[in-house]
């Protein structure tokens, strides 16, 4: 099925398509079959939250825009699940805030890496880091430890969406600032995050690039005021909410 035979009046468009993009990332050799896994665990939290983006997610995205907005070096990180599900989206937040792309991947192949270059090159990308990998995230053991040295490596603020745990933690010790996408709002990535945000990554990338088209006129005191009033704690705890205490359509 394409996107195109999917009716967007569909109850289930959003979740359809989602999985339809999961799917042929698969087939293209960008996301591994254990992306199929965690896809089917976050549609799970958003089915809980409604699917929408609620208040409190929102305002993290607007705090996000603005942190991305105020940075000196903001990354973008991207493994297969980001680059199959909203690769335009994110070239097109790289290209608002002024961001590097790199990709970094648990499951790291020569192949795979290639291939995520390609696509989002196929999406308007124009320099794709990642693939140097001369810089080390230090107490990681794994492949999710290899940046670029003048990418991740230097970045001082570091969206990365879907992420492991271990690798946020890590990229916390070493000082940089992140920006979170979870759904789970209980996750180690969400709970270590400057600003966490509990969302649907296909309605929150394009949602902070919309904020930060807003906020691209503001001063740097204004910018420096959104995102400290943003509170990370308060936030988690609005999404946690929200899943328990949501009602379902």
């Amino acid at each position: 099925m394409s996107e195109i035979e999917i009716p967007e009046d569909h109850p289930r468009y959003q979740s359809l398509l989602t999985r339809h993009r999961i799917e042929a990332g698969v087939e293209k050799g960008i996301t591994s079959k254990q992306g199929l896994i965690a896809e089917g665990r976050g549609e799970a939290f958003d089915y809980l939250l409604g699917e929408r983006t609620t208040e409190s997610a929102d305002a993290a995205e607007r705090a996000a825009a603005a942190q991305l907005l105020l940075a000196d070096h903001p990354v973008l990180s991207v493994n297969g699940n980001v680059a199959a599900l909203v690769a335009e989206e994110i070239v097109d937040l790289a290209e608002t805030v002024d961001a590097n792309i790199e990709i970094n991947l648990f499951n790291r192949t020569e192949e795979r890496m290639e291939a995520i270059a390609a696509h989002l090159r196929e999406h308007g990308a124009e320099d794709v880091k990642g693939l140097t990998a001369d810089g080390r995230i230090p107490n990681l053991s794994h492949e999710r430890a290899k940046v670029d040295a003048d990418g991740i490596g230097a970045a001082d603020v570091v969206l990365v969406p879907l992420e492991d745990g271990d690798r946020a933690e890590a990229l916390g010790e070493m000082g940089k600032t992140e920006i979170v996408i979870d759904l789970n709002p209980l996750s180690r990535s969400a709970q270590v995050a400057a600003i966490p945000i509990v969302d649907n990554i296909m309605r929150a990338v394009p949602n902070m690039t919309a904020h930060a088209r807003d906020l691209q006129g503001a001063d740097h005191e204004t910018l420096a005021e959104i995102v400290d009033g943003f509170n990370p704690e308060a936030a988690l705890r609005a999404a946690e909410a929200a899943i328990r205490e949501g009602e379902l359509a």
